[in-house]
């Protein structure tokens, strides 16, 4: 059944302005999103991601407050789980509602013109350094975890325990592979790093012709830590040329040698961390996804 008819009754009291024609679902890494004309209803899609609603909407109240220069969603309210609307022991389907940015993602081909890539650089370039001022203010690093020293051992750890028994001989190589690149990366928490700043979670709207950023969406693997992880996602999305174009116009971006080398090493543990997310979520979507060059 799909997301929308099974959950007819509660998207149509969230979002009661909406008929079900007006509403567009998409799938999320962590959430089934319904879009309403102004305001989005976030769906868990495991029980893992919905028992961190509470953080995720903290975090997005902290981001709307820091003056960012973009546009974040913001909570509008929250419910669900065991025990709401119906009594002792009944259930209704945690949630999430937010408001809607408007926007969409840039559109195929978008950045063939050079002007429109040199345009939409300056606004990356400038996203980025919002989110670099963003890492010193006490009230970001209230609301968002900072990346743990021995983060990347962690993950090492856990990906030889809970994936390699599901990969291949190659793919255990691969593997290993990115992880030492990974292990040896510096402990950095200078910043807000969104965490998964590809195409999909940036939106614009066209002024006379240019894209103008809009703002962000998908907030939920925000940290404190280390912005070569977003200029990594960055370049996954858009190509090295593009990478280049917003490197060359941000004053602490500047394509030093130590930074590229820790974009190429954490890029290369974007398909494992998609696994292992997914995998301890118990999504096996997401795992199987993740783990596709590694069969």
């Amino acid at each position: 059944m799909e997301i929308a008819e099974m959950h007819r009754a509660l998207l149509g009291r969230l979002l009661p302005d909406d008929g079900p024609g007006d509403r567009t679902v998409r799938r999320g890494q962590f959430h089934h999103v319904v879009i309403g004309s102004d305001r989005v209803v976030c769906l868990p899609r495991t029980g893992a991601v919905a028992a961190r609603l509470p953080a995720r909407a903290a975090a997005l109240r902290a981001l709307a407050g820091l003056g960012l220069g973009f546009r974040t969603p913001e909570p509008l309210s929250e419910g669900g789980g065991r025990g709401s609307r119906g009594g002792h022991g009944s259930y209704e389907v945690p949630y999430l509602v937010l408001t809607r940015i408007p926007g969409e993602p840039l559109e195929a081909g978008a950045l063939g013109d050079p002007a429109v890539a040199d345009a939409v650089a300056a606004q990356y370039a400038s996203l980025l350094a919002g989110l670099a001022r963003a890492g010193a203010d006490e009230r970001a690093r209230a609301a968002l975890p900072v990346a743990p020293e021995d983060r990347w051992r962690q993950f090492a750890a856990e990906v030889r325990a809970e994936l390699f028994p599901l990969m291949s001989g190659s793919g255990r190589r691969r593997a290993e592979r990115e992880l030492t690149a990974a292990g040896d990366l510096p402990h950095i928490t200078c910043a807000v790093v969104h965490g998964d700043l590809g195409a999909e979670n940036v939106l614009w709207e066209r002024t006379g012709g240019m894209p103008r950023l809009s703002g962000i969406v998908d907030w939920d693997e925000a940290v404190i830590g280390d912005p070569a992880e977003d200029l990594a996602a960055i370049g996954a999305s858009y190509g090295e040329d593009f990478l280049g174009r917003v490197l060359a116009r941000g004053d602490r971006l500047r394509p030093a040698d130590e930074l590229a080398a820790r974009m190429r090493a954490i890029r290369g543990t974007f398909a494992l961390q998609q696994a292992l997310s997914g995998h301890l979520d118990g999504d096996e979507e997401e795992r199987a996804e993740g783990l596709a060059g590694y069969r």
